[in-house]
Formats: C-alpha cells, structure tokens, sequence
C-alpha cells in the first residue's frame, strides 16, 4: 500500500508540472480583435516569434502601461535578414489531492529562443524554434518557408507544430490531450496553406506520432477556418495510419467576440485502434470565456470534459479553471490561476486541485 501511495504521490507531482505551457499564443487575442494567426506570428499558423505587427501590439496594445517616450523600441529584427525573439516561463505549483501529501513544484519551466532567416525577401525563409533549458537544448520546430504573397499560398517543410483546433497555451487542455495534437508534439514531413482575407487552410503529410520508432505510416491533417470581424468557426481532421493501429480525429471549433468578452469552443472526436480490445472511441470538449476587464488585465474562465470511452458510463471527467493574466508592461506578464478537476470518486489524481503563479518574459 505505501509503494501505490508513494508512485500516486509521484503522479501528483508530475501532473503539478504538467501544467507547464509551451510557448503558444493565445488565441483569445485573436478573436478579441479580429486577427488571423498569420497577423501577429511569423509562423502562419500561429505560436512562436511574432513579426513587425505582432511585435508592435506586444509593445503597445497589450500591456496596461506602455514604456516611457524616448525609450528604446525593440523590433526583433537583428540584421535585414535576420529575425529573433525568446520567452522564458518560471512558476510556482501548488497540487492538493484527497488522501495523498501536497505536491509543491518551483523553478525555471523553460527558456526557448526563436530565429527567422529571410533568404529571399518576402518569399522563402528558414524557421528555427529551439527549447535551451532546462536540461538539454531541444529542437522544437526548423523549417523552410517558400510562400506567395500575391496568391496567399505557401508551402513548408521540416519539422514543424501541425495545425489543428485552437492553438491553445495550455498544452494539458483536455482538447489538446486527445487530439494529441499540441506544441509539445511537433512532426516532420510538408505543409500546403492557403491565406486569404477570410480563410485560413492548410494540408499536411507528415510522419505521424505513432510512427517516430518505425520506418512505415503517415499522417494526414488538414484545417479549414473561416474568419470575420467578430466570429469565426473552423474545422478539422486527422488522420495517422501506423502498424499500431490507426487513429481518426475531428474537430470543430469556433470563437464569438461580445463587447470586452471573447467566447471559444471546441469539440474533438477520437477513433483509435491501437488499444488491445480494439477500436475505443472517445471525445473532449472546451468552453472558454476571456474578459478583458481593463488594458493589460484579463480574466480566462474555462470549462472542459472529457470522456475516455463513449462505450463505458460514468467514466467521464471535468475541469474547470480560473486564470488571472496581467500584463504590466511590454514583455512582461503575470498569471495566477486556480484549476479543479472532477472525476470517479475512487481516483484521487482526478479529483485534484491545483494552483499556479508564473511570470512569463518575452520578446
């Protein structure tokens, strides 16, 4: 009984880290103000070094004071050629579940470096998203771009984050679970999109997860989102064929923007074979209302389920959030938040509560 207390403890902690995001933007931005990704991040899909737009709303928009006139204005761009930018995460984590000790976690979460190289102006570019610390350095996304503006199109290959859904901060959003596609899960292979004035789409062939130990197997992701002033809705499939057994996702995802609240949606649906008793379906939804009560302050509420075989009763968990996000000044921001989790009474890790601090500079 103590070695199932002492491992249950140890999977607290973890999932105290586990709260964790990777460097991603927020998509509630976009809706609040009726920009695409491609708006405010070199990437067109969003996530990563921002470009001249984003890094102008960064220093401007965003925070609730901006720096004193006179103050030197950073552009990102290092040479013509050359463009950079970082962001560094530290926290404090705090994990509470019934029957078993608090988890406390504290430090450094990451610090992760960005770089863009125009090799012809306006048409292709190299893309490099690099993890430094802690621990090992660690390639996240390194890609070429060669695009055409005057038809919207672009093409890229390497490794990059695919596209799917709400490209949210936190990666343990339940959506973002069971698609298992995230900005913790990048994937080789090419990317076809296509950026017009009121749509967004794009087509993958990558390896696929699955596939990284074997030498055999695909993936086929594809996402269409169609964006107006105040809404848009999109939709998306994946599909990875592995000798583990294939899996198919859906998704359909929207956002809404009432006065000072931006309302997100998404609903993912899984078909996965790769499970010993064969083919297990199972679905996650996510609700979320941003507020921007004041320049610089916002106030995230999120709802969430998730159902881990829609052949079993009961069996299904929930998540409610509370984020507070304060953004002083350029480059710098706050957030505290409170999380609780809901699940079978017998399984104390689902019926937790956590709550986190963390300052996140950058640039």
């Amino acid at each position: 009984m103590n070695a199932w207390r002492s491992l249950a403890a140890g999977l607290v902690s973890l999932a105290a880290l586990a709260v964790a995001p990777d460097a991603a933007a927020e998509p509630y931005l976009a809706v609040q103000q009726g920009y695409k990704c491609i708006a405010c991040h070199v990437n067109p899909t969003g996530g990563g070094l921002r470009n001249d737009f984003g890094t102008v709303f960064t220093e401007n928009v965003l925070p609730e004071f901006n720096l004193p006139s006179g103050f030197p204005v950073w552009s990102g761009n290092v040479f013509k050629f050359l463009r950079i930018g970082a962001e560094l995460r530290t926290s404090r984590s705090e994990t509470e579940a019934p029957d078993l000790p608090t988890a406390r976690q504290s430090g450094l979460e990451q610090f992760r470096a960005y770089a863009d190289v125009t090799l012809i102006p306006n048409r292709l570019d190299y893309y490099v998203d690099e993890t430094l610390s802690p621990g090992n350095a660690q390639p996240n996304e390194y890609y070429g771009r060669y695009s055409d503006p005057a038809r919207g199109w672009y093409i890229k290959g390497g490794q990059f984050y695919l596209p799917f859904g709400w490209r949210l901060q936190d990666n343990t959003a339940f959506v973002r679970e069971v698609s298992g596609i995230s900005m913790t899960t990048p994937d080789r292979g090419f990317e076809l999109g296509l950026e017009l004035p009121e749509w967004s789409a794009q087509i993958d062939y990558t390896r696929g997860e699955a596939n990284i130990a074997v030498s055999t197997g695909h993936q086929i992701t594809g996402q269409v989102v169609w964006v107006r002033n105040n809404w848009r809705v999109g939709t998306a499939a994946s599909f990875t064929q592995s000798v583990f057994g294939n899996r198919e996702v859906q998704a359909l995802f929207a956002g809404y923007r009432t006065g000072p609240v931006a309302w997100l949606g998404e609903a993912d649906l899984v078909r996965d074979a790769g499970f010993p008793e064969g083919v297990r379906t199972f679905a996650a939804a996510l609700g979320e209302a941003d507020w921007a009560l004041h320049k610089g302050h916002n106030l995230k509420l999120t709802a969430e389920l998730f159902d881990p075989d829609r052949s079993v009763a009961n069996d299904q968990q929930a998540r409610w959030s509370l984020l507070y996000e304060y953004t002083p000044i350029p480059f710098v921001q706050l957030r505290a938040g409170l999380r609780r989790y809901r699940g079978i009474p017998q399984n104390d890790l689902d019926n937790r509560r956590l709550l986190f601090l963390e300052l996140h500079l950058f640039m």
